[in-house]
């Protein structure tokens, strides 16, 4: 799956937002290959996207939303959807064009409805417009031609969903967002992945082994004494590193991304604990393990990851601002700034150019607080 398009109105935080995954002309000797349909060279998308931003500033939101989406596109449910609605007596809407498996581009438009009688649930309404990608086809003109197919909702959206080929994905997220128990893969190849990123985030770890004797667990070995992975759950979690727990998730998600398991790889935060260098580092396979077709969303706090050679229009920088009622977080694009090949991301941060600088006033009021006084007690 590729996501091309996202409009999202009345959800968690989001008003009137908007984030578009396409870019005008193909970047000669770019660092990321094929950013484009493999049969389709003219339809260019972003095949990375490092989301950056402030805290609040939607990165997560993000992909819960894009998530909801997903798993209400395979399991026709709406729960998901209608429990991120943002003001219960408002409408709320999602639009999402991407591309499935063949080369054809869905635009979906999901509306909620709040209900008229109290103690009803909100109704929910779909609309799947789709039409070809041509051999000349841009994404501007595939979206062009679905714009000229009538928007005619069904409020029986299992009907509507049944008709969207079979789309993959795969989410990571902070471990503090749910305890769901991993499957680890049988492949031996995943144990390769899993030691050598648990023994790049932690020198004290000599090996980790498949457990012959408990399902769905691995062996860590250590300086110190034995630890047990099971269901991607740590034994003893004090023992490990917070960074280095994260490595068990971040395994998962390398091994996928090389095994072309899923196609559409949202990674959220996975490097709080972890150190520049290696954030990097992994980026950098993460980049390079994904085939064609394929997307990765990014996020996180790491200015470093700047001095990526990434193409400027892989960096979206999210922006909330408060007394914007109608649009409170918006999306900022590095290459709509920068046109020149010599412009520094880095420096424009630096200048901030993109106006997304933190406000740091509230934090130097701290020491200002009269009750904290110095006077010896």
């Amino acid at each position: 799956m590729i996501i091309m398009d996202l409009k999202i109105d009345n959800f968690l935080a989001f008003k009137n937002f908007h984030m578009n995954m396409s870019y005008p002309k193909k970047i000669v000797d770019s660092y990321i290959d094929h950013e484009y349909l493999q049969e389709r060279t003219n339809f260019r998308y972003k095949k990375v996207n490092i989301l950056m931003g402030g805290n609040a500033t939607g990165k997560t939101s993000i992909g819960k939303v894009l998530m909801c989406i997903c798993n209400f596109i395979k399991n026709k449910e709406a729960n998901s959807i209608v429990s991120k609605v943002g003001d219960t007596k408002k409408e709320a809407s999602i639009t999402v064009d991407f591309i499935g498996h063949s080369l054809r581009m869905y635009r979906l438009d999901i509306k909620v409805k709040p209900s008229d009688e109290e103690g009803e649930l909100p109704k929910v309404f779909v609309c799947k417009r789709v039409t070809d990608i041509g051999e000349k086809d841009r994404y501007e003109t595939c979206a062009a031609k679905i714009d000229r197919i009538p928007l005619e909702y069904n409020e029986d959206y299992a009907e509507e969903l049944e008709k969207i080929d079979p789309i993959g994905w795969m989410f990571t997220y902070p471990s503090d967002m749910g305890n769901k128990a991993v499957e680890f893969p049988q492949d031996p190849s995943f144990l390769k992945v899993m030691e050598y990123t648990l023994k790049s985030l932690d020198p004290a770890i000599k090996s980790v082994e498949k457990s012959k004797e408990v399902v769905n667990t691995f062996i860590v070995h250590m300086q110190s004494g034995d630890l047990l992975v099971q269901d991607g759950e740590v034994i003893k979690k004090n023992i490990l590193s917070s960074g280095t727990k994260a490595g068990i998730d971040i395994a998962s998600l390398i091994y996928s991304i090389y095994k072309g398991e899923c196609g559409f790889y949202y990674c959220d935060e996975k490097f709080s604990y972890i150190h520049s260098e290696l954030e990097k580092a992994f980026l950098n396979v993460m980049i390079h393990g994904l085939r064609n077709g394929e997307q990765l969303f990014f996020t996180t706090h790491n200015s470093d990851i700047m001095d990526l050679p990434l193409p400027k229009h892989s960096y979206i920088f999210l922006k909330k601002d408060i007394h914007n009622e109608e649009e409170p977080i918006k999306c900022v694009y590095a290459s709509d700034y920068l046109k020149r090949n010599t412009d520094s991301i880095r420096r424009a941060i630096d200048n901030d150019l993109f106006a997304i600088s933190p406000n740091l006033e509230y934090v130097y009021e701290i020491a200002e607080i009269s009750e904290f006084s110095k006077e010896e007690c």
